[in-house]
């Protein structure tokens, strides 16, 4: 069952529904603002907009990584069941 949860980015205070805990809820908020003061320190400009965007750029290339990642885990992980099964019906 989802949930209100209030959650404040960038001073702004969002009311968002979700099924995760609350303590997930705030961990993902606790990301994002980290995330977001992270970029927002590198920029001269205080641009809210420009901050955002390069966050989400950052955040999406990382999962892409994960994710490139995890395919190549389960890739190596087929291989390796297909060598042991072999070996174990030699």
């Amino acid at each position: 069952m989802k949930a209100a949860h209030s959650v404040r980015v960038l001073g702004r205070e969002i009311l968002v529904r979700s099924s995760a805990p609350a303590e997930k809820v705030r961990a993902v908020e606790t990301f994002v603002n980290d995330r977001l003061q992270e970029i927002g320190s590198a920029l001269k400009s205080g641009d809210a907009q420009l901050v955002l965007t390069l966050a989400l750029l950052n955040t999406a290339e990382e999962m892409l990584e994960l994710r490139a990642a995890r395919e190549a885990d389960t890739t190596l992980e087929s291989r390796l069941q297909g060598m042991i099964a072999r070996l174990e019906t030699a």
